[in-house]
């Protein structure tokens, strides 16, 4: 295998002009503000975006405006609007910013976007997204979280043993499919799980286990994650060697990693009890058909419920609500048969062919992932349009359900707040004491019958105290089936059925106007087409809602900002400040710095893409200082111990210091929020230091063992040499 590397620029006398001052500057601001996103308030004359609304409503892009009613307050001349500045407009404004200063040019845009130094971000970028599509199409079939349900009734009420079986888990799992699936499907699973059991007290040890091992687990294949294809791509490494060089050291880790999490960093029986209570479904209810997550509105009320009651505080009944979630998890059992074939097959073509590359050519890996992925898509559309009437019935009757819900609830408080007014009340929230309640009640067994109408029963038992919940509900959890009310309704005076009667013909009327449609525009066209996609093919739409597409605009610009700092001279500086520093250190030094920088950066440079893309210059950089006429060859150990120790460095430095280490670390954060679980930046910080600081040094001394065994002192590597 011979990597070739374009002539490198090593000339740092270009850091002295302005215009490289400025890109560094550049390079420094954009990343400080993908780690603290903000929003940038922009005011515009009123009159000038009234115009434009306007504008755009005569031509029905938009629905005309509704009149505003005069309120007494007279309206400012300028529009507050905010502009965001995060991980995606950042690296762009900058790269537009170095553009209009003359900065970079077509060769910097060029190397970043297309090729540069054996690095094709273009072929990188479709090669992730393509794979990502096979495996969060395995996700949306329902797969993982059935699969961690198993794991959950092996598990049993064992504290220890069930952390031990979703520790090997999502290990054995996020080796193969990655980090993104098993963040998308296993954080909701373990926020339900810890949020129905009785007594773990705070979720703090599941959920960041299981984000520390799902990117330790995505060091072990290139596909993995897209730092792998970054560095692989980079140094010409194939996949099967990258994958023995790094299975030790990663396998190693976890294995180290397990004890010190259970019995010294979580070791608290609020965090991972001996014994966990769960509170369990009836037989009745676990013998329902699942619903399907991906249907729009399938579950009806049940999760604006759920979202209202862990909201306000919920306690026991938002346990309730989250139940069904984990105890009778959906599994679509033919997609997750053919997405698991798709990419077992898939994963080994790619290491077939990356094997023989040198029989074939070089080709581009997303030649085998492209296909796999029209494949996917292919079977997951047919499934959709098959299905079609059945899903969307179930769509239709769960959207009915929530409107009638919001309507009553809408009229209800308006209601409340008008009388309350009246009285004189100064607690607007206050009930009168002749509201009608029981239109609500039926409403909701009315709305709930697609899903659990949940009641508790308690039996005390010493050794093991049980909540039961029974199921009111029958028929599948795909809305066919009948629901029987066990409860008997309280009688109601005459004047309470006339209100009652009154309200239902308000609501009904409240529905009516919101249903009644205005002169089709552009947006609802479209939200219509989106609508209708949704409740067609729900699988394809809730695929591409997770796709990882932010990710491409980010790292392409990010790709160009550093090839800046490389044209601009930069990044020849920092590789000779590393060649002095292994010059001084040698081997186990090249492996403890760069281990430790690539952690840092992945903070604090533009996550660990940003750092993946940068280091690896800054690695070519320096192999090119040392193949001078005069210089001291870089040996076989030292080239290979630099570059896998920074594999596992911007693998692990996702879980360390900020979200912003990695996108995965963002898309985590913002699942846990929508779940109710609010983790804050120095929490992040202050549960991962030691979990980072274990595997990083557990990983590297396998590391350095493994560098002395295999890799040899006295064989120099250059730029054109055969590894």
């Amino acid at each position: 295998m011979v990597l070739y590397i374009e002539t490198v620029d090593l000339d740092t006398s270009k850091i002295r002009e302005w215009r490289s001052v400025v890109t560094l500057i550049v390079f420094f601001i954009t990343n400080v503000v993908v780690l603290f996103p903000f929003h940038v308030p922009i005011y515009l004359p009123r009159k000038v975006v009234n115009g434009f609304l306007s504008a755009l409503a005569f031509l029905r892009v938009i629905a005309p405006r509704p009149k505003q009613t005069a309120d007494g307050s007279a309206p400012t001349s300028w529009a507050r609007m905010e502009f965001p500045l995060n991980f995606i407009t950042a690296p762009l404004i900058a790269d537009l910013f170095l553009l209009a200063i003359l900065a970079i040019g077509r060769t910097e845009v060029y190397g970043g976007t297309i090729s540069s130094d054996n690095i094709q971000p273009i072929d990188i970028m479709v090669f992730f997204i393509t794979l990502a599509y096979i495996a969060i199409s395995i996700d949306a079939s329902g797969l993982i979280r059935y699969l961690a349900f198993k794991v959950l009734q092996k598990g049993g009420e064992v504290g220890h043993k069930l952390f031990f079986y979703l520790y090997l888990f999502f290990f054995g799992l996020g080796s193969f499919v990655g980090n993104d699936p098993i963040i998308l499907s296993g954080t909701a699973f373990l926020a339900y799980m810890t949020r129905v059991s009785s007594n773990i007290i705070h979720p703090r040890a599941w959920i960041h286990t299981q984000f520390a091992i799902a990117n330790i687990a995505s060091a072990t294949l290139v596909s993995s994650n897209p730092t792998n294809l970054v560095l692989a791509g980079a140094f010409n490494i194939k996949f099967i060697i990258y994958t023995a060089n790094m299975i030790v050291p990663v396998f190693t880790t976890a294995l180290v990693l397990f004890p010190f999490l259970l019995y010294i960093i979580f070791a608290d029986e609020s965090l991972i009890p001996i014994s966990i209570k769960m509170h369990e479904l009836s037989e009745e209810a676990k013998a329902k058909t699942p619903v399907n997550p991906n249907i729009p509105h399938a579950r009806g009320t049940a999760e604006e419920a759920e979202n209202d009651l862990a909201a306000g505080g919920g306690g026991g009944d938002t346990k309730l609500l989250s139940l069904e979630e984990i105890m009778n998890p959906f599994l679509d059992k033919r997609g997750a048969t053919a997405g698991g074939v798709i990419m077992a097959l898939t994963l080994a073509c790619i290491l077939v062919i990356n094997a023989i590359k040198q029989v074939i050519g070089d080709q581009p890996v997303f030649y085998v992932t492209l296909p796999a992925a029209v494949l996917m898509l292919c079977w997951d559309l047919s499934q959709g349009w098959l299905h079609r009437h059945e899903t969307r019935e179930i769509a239709q009757r769960g959207r009915r359900e929530v409107q009638y819900a919001r309507a009553e609830r809408a009229i209800l408080e308006a209601d409340t707040r008008r009388e309350s007014a009246t009285l004189g009340s100064d607690d607007a929230s206050a009930t009168p004491p002749d509201r009608p309640r029981s239109l609500s009640e039926k409403s909701s067994r009315s709305a709930q019958k697609d899903t659990p109408d949940l009641t508790v029963e308690s039996r005390d038992d010493d050794k093991h105290p049980k909540t039961t919940v029974r199921s009111r509900s029958h028929g599948n959890g795909n809305g066919n089936g009948s629901s029987e009310e066990e409860t008997t309704e309280p009688k109601r005076s005459p004047s309470e059925e006339r209100r009652l009667r009154d309200l239902e013909g308000r609501i009904s009327r409240e529905l009516a106007l919101q249903q009644r449609r205005g002169p089709a525009t552009l947006v609802s066209v479209f939200v219509a087409a989106r609508t209708w996609m949704h409740e067609t093919f729900p699988t394809v739409t809730a695929v591409a809602t997770h796709l990882p597409v932010a990710l491409v605009p980010f790292a392409l610009a990010m790709f160009v900002l550093v090839q800046a700092l490389v044209t601009k001279g930069w990044v020849a500086v920092f590789a000779y400040g590393w060649d002095h520093w292994v010059i001084k250190t040698g081997t186990v030094g090249a492996i403890g710095g760069m281990a430790f920088l690539s952690v840092i950066l992945c903070n604090f440079a533009g996550t660990n893409i940003g750092t993946t893309i940068l280091l690896c210059r800054v690695i070519q950089s320096w192999m090119a200082i040392r193949d001078q006429a005069g210089a001291d060859p870089i040996s076989d150990r030292m080239f290979w111990a630099t570059v896998y120790s920074m594999a596992l460095g911007v693998n692990y430095g996702a879980f360390s210091i900020a979200f912003s280490g990695s996108l995965a670390g963002l898309l985590w954060r913002d699942i846990l929020a929508r779940k109710h679980i609010h983790v804050r930046e120095v929490e992040f910080a202050r549960v991962n230091l030691p979990i980072i600081a274990i595997a990083m040094v557990v990983g590297c001394l396998i590391l350095v063992g493994e560098v002395y065994i295999m890799r040899r002192d006295d064989v120099a590597y250059h730029i054109d040499d055969v590894t």
